[in-house]
């Protein structure tokens, strides 16, 4: 090891590591912690000391190697940054000092004859032992320190390396133009911290961040990109520099005021987390929340310490490293006898063991800065009034030391600087020889080489393996590689650190890599917690947010006939449509149209077949008698009229039934109309025929006017045609077609194009020959006449007008149900037609079959004469109410 030179006592503020050499390296560490009331508090940092060691174990194995660096030596220059960005810049300008020191007696002052440089050519073992130029330095840790030191070395041109801070701003090379890391910046951890949240479906999390740029910063990203991926901030804190107790305990409370953001992240220093965990455990809150760390916290088993119930199921960040060869080795060989050039050695081997050493417990007498040495020791431990003596053969291995993650980007900072002046070397030492002999030691043009100039065109440039395997360059920026290793903090049994340690459980590298089913969460949380503000909503809900608000919502269920069409929106599927069971999107329905199998038609098809039947009988019976009195008596032409359209009618059902079609809706107009018009034609003419012939019997003996048989059939046909012409004018000004009905949102009917208001005005014809046969039906009631013919065409209007008078509000009321709607019609026209047919034609059918007696001439005519007053060319009236039969004609 190199001997120390010019060390000072570890209690006083100037306390250093100055080790000779040709060149030497600045290092910037926070080996204490802050102070209270003075720049260094008297606690020392594991990790401190453990990156000092590293600086030390890099350079020393450089020495000794002598192949990176042949002929030249290292130095080193160590300072404590104690944690304080403006401690550490005053210790800073100790770098400045040596470095101007180093150019005063530099041998560039001197010239030969010949005007070259002079060049040292004794052997390294005679030349000196002094201190060489500042060449770099490398730090500091906390991004607040290097930001400040960075400020100061650019105004010299002293390059500077990091192998800790990360804060985004360090990359801005208008401002730190010297400034280099070993490190990525906290862009990329704030990215990796973006994706672990999104990764475990968390979209309402809390953070809290340091001050300072490392924390300020860092989150500032992390919230950008949050933001961008719809992932809303409960509770944003910031830890001030100067907290206290108090101040912890005021985060945790805020913090869980939002009870439903259980993920809280962390972007700050380790005594920061510290603070945090220990206020949550002050507060009994030890597994509310869910800590999603950086690599301030990372892997560090002293920030959990006493903690690890509330740690438990954390998840953190850390920069990829390895375990460097050899530095474990060195650490643990390490004690206070044979680490003498460490002044701050003695106070972090006291108070890792526990103990004093015993060069602590002179009389107080002794010096007065011993005896601060003593109190400070004391302020460390646990029981001031227990103090022990550190035993000699006490070793690290005893308390289970672990390396620092940080190492590597220590050791690969000094590296750094090794390949990049190895390459000046060779570049400039050699220049001008005709011959190049090995370049060997330090050449004048080496030691007086621009530091600005060897930054950019060698430090930015070198690209090597490091000691641990791992490729070492930078970016433009002067930016590290961005790797991180995920980690899960979680109760392993066989662990010596209270049964909890740090588990790897994913990796980052421009993207990540992580199975969320290997995290180990809380004993009482198996499962991935929740993090959201409310909770999705259910198939065919939409979010209903406040404004600016996107995490917090109420559900609203869209309608049935709606879909989601995104998650804060309903859009109706239109007419005809119907959204699918997941209601992201719809389809179009079945038309729907009576079936032959439902029950709705297979009533009025029976009914209809039914009358068909009954009609065929009567019109068989009709027509094989048609020669008997009663027949004739009846109007032979017009009963079978009135009877095919009878027929016609029970045919309507099936049309009325039959699947919509541009053919079936057609004779569907053609075929209700002309069967009505058949039916009550016919009456109207029988009636009116009947009316006429005894109204004028009863005024003179003059025989009335068209009533034979074939103006009997030339009227009703040309009732049936004028019903027929109105209908085929319909159809040429609304020609026949189908189309989709929709009477319910979840319906499509498909129908005859017309509406029910023109298809009931083209049945005012046929109405109205109801109404006019309605009358004569009463006029001539009481007419005997073949059988009391009128009294059952009067009972045939009076159930008619009753049916359809019923069938109006049945229909219209029915207009939304298109089955129950045609079935009425289909039903009322077969029950108009069953009426006409009973009402008319049963009672004939009777006696031509079952008595056969009564069917001749004079039974058919029962009217009866009465005396007129006797005038001079008149006749006898014929009467009801006279008992002498005339032999008139039939009517």
């Amino acid at each position: 090891m190199l001997s120390t030179i010019g060390s000072s006592p570890s209690n006083s503020p100037g306390a250093s590591i100055q080790l000779p050499g040709d060149i030497i390296l600045g290092g910037l560490f926070p080996v204490h912690v802050k102070g209270e009331k003075t720049p260094c508090g008297s606690a020392v940092y594991n990790r401190g000391i453990q990156r000092l060691e590293a600086m030390l174990f890099a350079v020393d194995k450089i020495n000794r190697e002598g192949r990176l660096l042949p002929g030249i030596r290292l130095g080193v220059n160590v300072v404590d940054t104690c944690s304080r960005d403006t401690y550490a810049l005053n210790r800073s300008l100790e770098f400045i000092r040596a470095s101007l020191n180093a150019m005063d007696h530099s041998s560039a002052s001197f010239q030969c004859r010949d005007g070259s440089t002079p060049r040292d050519r004794r052997p390294p073992s005679q030349q000196s032992k002094g201190f060489g130029p500042v060449f770099g330095v490398v730090g500091g840790s906390y991004s607040s320190v290097s930001i400040q030191v960075a400020n100061l070395l650019r105004l010299f041109r002293i390059p500077q390396i990091s192998p800790a801070s990360t804060a985004k701003v360090l990359s801005d090379k208008s401002r730190f133009e010297f400034f280099a890391r070993t490190v990525p910046p906290d862009d990329y951890q704030a990215i990796t911290l973006v994706d672990l949240v999104e990764r475990f479906n968390w979209t309402y999390i809390s953070t809290v961040a340091s001050e300072g740029s490392y924390g300020e910063s860092g989150i500032e990203v992390f919230h950008r990109e949050a933001g961008a991926r719809n992932i809303c901030i409960a509770v944003a804190e910031r830890v001030s520099s100067t907290a206290d107790e108090r101040v912890f305990d005021g985060i945790i409370r805020n913090l869980y005021r939002k009870p439903f953001a259980r993920a809280i992240v962390l972007f700050t220093r380790a005594d920061d987390a510290r603070g945090l965990l220990a206020a949550a455990k002050r507060l009994s809150i030890t597994s509310h929340f869910i800590w999603v760390a950086s690599d301030g916290w990372g892997r560090q088993h002293k920030l959990v310490e006493g903690l690890e119930d509330v740690a438990e199921g954390a998840v953190t960040v850390d920069l990829e490293s390895k375990s460097v060869p050899g530095f474990d080795d060195y650490m643990l060989s390490l004690t206070p006898q044979n680490n003498q050039r460490n002044p701050w050695y003695g106070d972090y081997w006291q108070e890792v063991h526990g103990c004093l050493l015993p060069h602590n417990l002179q009389p107080q007498s002794d010096s007065s800065a011993a005896a601060s040495s003593v109190e400070q020791q004391q302020s460390t431990l646990q029981q001031p009034g227990n103090i022990s003596i550190c035993p000699a053969g006490l070793r690290l291995t005893h308390l289970g030391y672990e390396q620092d993650s940080k190492i590597q980007f220590v050791v690969d900072a000094v590296y750094a600087f090794a390949h990049a002046i190895s390459a000046l070397q060779r570049d400039v030492c050699s220049a001008g020889q005709r011959h190049h002999p090995p370049v060997y030691g330090a050449c004048p043009q080496l030691l007086s080489y621009d530091g600005g100039d060897f930054y950019t065109k060698y430090l930015l440039n070198v690209s090597f393996l490091d000691p641990a395997g791992s490729e070492v360059k930078f970016d433009a920026r002067g930016d590290g590689l961005a790797r991180y290793t995920i980690m899960n903090y979680r109760r392993l049994p066989n662990s010596a650190n209270n049964g909890y340690d740090y588990k790897e459980v994913g990796k980052w590298y421009n993207e990540l890599e992580l199975d969320p089913a290997e995290v180990m969460w809380t004993r009482e949380q198996s499962a991935i917690p929740s993090s959201v503000c409310s909770q999705p909503c259910g198939v065919g809900q939409v979010k209903i947010t406040q404004q600016g608000d996107t995490c917090c919502w109420s559900c609203d269920r869209c309608d049935p006939w709606e879909y989601v069409e995104n998650e804060f929106k309903c859009a109706d599927c239109g007419p005809g449509r119907w959204p699918y069971d997941d209601k992201h999107g719809c389809f179009d329905l079945d038309m729907q149209y009576m079936r032959w199998d439902s029950l709705l038609a297979i009533v009025p098809v029976c009914v209809s077949c039914g009358g068909i039947l009954l009609t065929v009988t009567v019109i068989s019976i009709f027509i094989r008698h048609s020669e008997t009195p009663i027949v004739k008596a009846s109007g032979r032409e017009l009963s079978f009229v009135l009877l095919g359209g009878i027929l016609l009618c029970y045919f309507n059902t099936f049309t009325l039934l039959a699947k919509p079609m541009v053919v079936t809706c057609a004779i569907q107009r053609l075929s209700v109309g002309t069967g009505f018009s058949i039916v009550y034609g016919a009456l109207f003419t029988k009636t009116n025929r009947i009316s006429r012939i005894f109204d004028s019997a009863s005024r003179s003996a003059k025989r009335p006017s068209f009533i034979s048989p074939k103006s009997q059939m030339v009227i009703t046909w040309c009732i049936i045609s004028f019903q027929m012409l109105g209908t085929v004018l319909w159809m040429w000004m609304e020609p026949p077609g189908i189309r989709a009905a929709y009477p319910q949102r979840d319906q499509t009917i498909l129908k005859c194009r017309m509406e029910d208001s023109s298809f009931l005005l083209s049945q005012v014809f046929n109405v109205l020959l109801i109404a006019v046969c309605t009358v004569y039906a009463v006029k001539t009631r009481k007419i005997p006449e073949n059988f009391n013919e009128s009294k059952f065409i009067g009972f045939t209007m009076y159930t008619t007008c009753i049916i359809w008078l019923a069938f109006l509000p049945i229909y219209f009321g029915t207009a939304n149900t298109n089955e129950i709607q045609i079935t009425t019609m289909c039903l009322t026209i077969s029950l108009s037609a069953t009426v006409a047919l009973v009402c008319l034609y049963v009672p004939k059918v009777y006696i031509i079959v079952f008595h056969p007696d009564k069917n001749v001439r004079k039974l058919t005519m029962t009217a009866t004469y009465r005396k007129a007053p006797v005038r001079q060319g008149t006749a006898t009236t014929p009467t009801a109410n006279n008992k002498n039969h005339h032999p008139g004609k039939n009517i």
